[in-house]
């Protein structure tokens, strides 16, 4: 099984001024002579970190790493002010046209898969092949499904700290009520609401539970961000509901392209997957038997690390 490369640095930074006053951090790794690869994370609101340059191989690939609007390194710190899907699909031809790179290959997972797949279907020239992980389609049922009803239903306990800091007269509408939090005056509530939606995510992202994991997403830095920017790009049903993934694949279905999605994500159900492979169908689907969401079980980043090899031998 195959693990993931070894710890590398990155032999430049980034800090690149895009529109409406935001700041975005941008790494480089790598060969910068090898085939472009940009990480693209999840979230929205994530963020990326060195580890994430780890599963290409760094002499062949030229590898970019870069936190979206209002995450990570990224400013201003948790904004959701002028932040859209077609404003990060801009950012990340802006962030091409300054490393000069005519085409890349996109690594994505959870809705940095969601976000790969729009920037592809507006820029198909640009994209050599697509890596993507845990698929999210960000349709309405699939953010019902982990936010009102449904996951809600196997973890019964875990729910119950997600939906305390709503009103019980408010929780018919989980996503709306959270939103009106997270973006309030009251800056007591709405860290006590960032931390209980971020940390329902991070209870939820492997099958077998990771402490580490659960206690990265409840430091309020990350948690902020990552519930502010993804109840912002939810309640606006990700800025995309004009242009739903799957009825637009018919512009990138000739790309190659490999899904890796683990059996038992319960954050965004294989269901979705399934959906991309039937409208994508030279795309290789592999399902993961023992895994959940999250891009660091075993079986995922055997999967991972093979397809990166896999595109690299073919683009070679």
């Amino acid at each position: 099984m195959l693990t993931l490369f070894e710890k590398i640095k990155p032999y430049i930074k980034h800090s690149l001024k895009v529109s409406y006053g935001h700041t975005l951090h941008v790494e480089e790794y790598g060969n910068p002579k090898g085939i472009p690869v940009l990480f693209v994370h999840g979230g929205p609101g994530a963020g990326c970190e060195s580890y994430h340059a780890r599963f290409f191989d760094p002499e062949v690939y030229h590898i970019v790493l870069f936190d979206q609007r209002g995450c990570g390194k990224s400013r201003p710190h948790a904004s959701i002010e002028h932040n859209t899907t077609d404003l990060l699909v801009e950012d990340i031809e802006t962030i091409r046209d300054l490393l000069k790179i005519d085409a890349w290959v996109l690594f994505g997972g959870s809705w940095g898969s969601t976000l790969s797949l729009v920037y592809a279907q507006q820029h198909p020239d640009r994209v050599l092949a697509l890596i993507l992980r845990g698929i999210f389609l960000c349709r309405d049922e699939d953010i019902s499904w982990f936010y009102q009803q449904g996951c809600s239903a196997i973890f019964p306990d875990y729910w119950q700290d997600f939906i305390k800091p709503i009103a019980p007269e408010q929780r018919n509408n989980m996503l709306q009520a959270y939103y009106d939090v997270l973006t309030s005056d009251n800056e007591i509530k709405r860290m006590a609401a960032a931390k209980a939606w971020s940390l329902w995510e991070g209870r939820t992202a492997n099958l077998i539970p990771d402490e580490q994991v659960q206690k990265a997403f409840a430091t309020p830095h990350f948690a902020l961000a990552m519930a502010r920017i993804e109840a912002h790009y939810f309640i606006h049903h990700a800025f995309i509901q004009d242009k739903p993934i799957l009825q637009n694949m018919d512009k990138i279905k000739h790309l190659p392209g490999v899904i890796v999605h683990g059996r038992y994500d319960v954050i965004c159900p294989l269901q979705q997957a399934y959906a991309l492979k039937q409208a994508w169908p030279d795309a290789q689907l592999k399902v993961i038997a023992d895994a959940g969401h999250s891009a660091f079980e075993r079986g995922t980043i055997d999967a991972l690390v093979r397809a990166t090899n896999m595109i690299a031998g073919k683009l070679s």
